[in-house]
């Protein structure tokens, strides 16, 4: 294939399960984040929230917190905690 570019030697399932235990490295090392509350006006819920600093973004992920029975959800990226109240 033309243009192709090897970034990396790893195999799809290898670069997923090392992207997998990096996005929960903020859960298993017990690190606590402040629970952010959140109302059904601001759902659909992305994080990082949209007045979120710049520099401290990551991709954008929805989160289905209407979906979680407990109303809560924590972010697979930096870890952060929602509740919908």
């Amino acid at each position: 294939m033309q243009g192709l570019v090897l970034v990396s030697n790893a195999s799809p399932v290898t670069h997923f399960m090392e992207t997998e235990s990096m996005s929960n490295a903020a859960v298993e090392t017990g690190t606590e984040h402040e629970l952010i509350e959140v109302s059904r006006k601001d759902l659909p819920l992305s994080c990082p929230l949209p007045d979120a600093p710049v520099w401290n973004m990551h991709p954008r992920v929805y989160l289905p917190i209407e979906d979680e029975p407990s109303g809560e959800v924590v972010c697979p990226y930096c870890g952060a905690r929602y509740r919908l109240t």
